[in-house]
C-alpha cells in the first residue's frame, strides 16, 4: 500500500524500506534463508517468508495514517528482533573477503539507529 501524500518524508521512508526489505524475503529468499538462527524451530524458508510477511505487514501500518503510531513500534520491535539473524551472518562471514566482512558487521550497530528511526516514526505520529 502507498503512503498518501500528506505521510511525513520520514514515515514514506521507513515504508520504503520494509517494503522493499519484505519484497526481497519473496524474490531472492536464499540469502535470507542462510541468516535464519539453527536454533529457530521450522524450516529456514519458513522462517524467511514469515519475516517478509511481518515487514509487508508492517509497512502498510506504516504507511496508514491511523495505524502509523503502531505499526511504526511494530517496526521498532521488528528491527529488535532480528539482530540474532544479524550477529549470525557476522559470525558466519568473518572468513569471507574485506568488502563482505565489512558489510555483515556494519549491519550490527545499524540496527539501534533504524528503532531509534521507527521510534521517532511512531511519537510523531501521535502528533
Amino acid at each position: 500500500m502507498a503512503a498518501t501524500p500528506t505521510t511525513p518524508r520520514s514515515a514514506r521512508l521507513l515504508v520504503g524500506l520494509l517494503a522493499g526489505s519484505g519484497a526481497l524475503h519473496f524474490l531472492r529468499p536464499a540469502g535470507f534463508d542462510a541468516i535464519v538462527p539453527r536454533s529457530l524451530p521450522g524450516t529456514r524458508r519458513g522462517w524467511t517468508y514469515a519475516s517478509g510477511v511481518a515487514e509487508l505487514a508492517v509497512a502498510v501500518a506504516v504507511a496508514v495514517p491511523a495505524t502509523r503510531r503502531r505499526g511504526a513500534l511494530a517496526a521498532a520491535g521488528l528491527f529488535a528482533a532480528v539482530f540474532p539473524a544479524n550477529v549470525k551472518m557476522a559470525y558466519d562471514w568473518r572468513g569471507r573477503p574485506a568488502q563482505q566482512r565489512a558489510a555483515a558487521y556494519a549491519r550490527l550497530p545499524l540496527q539501534a539507529p533504524l528503532i531509534g528511526w521507527a521510534l521517532k516514526v511512531s511519537r510523531d505520529a501521535r502528533r
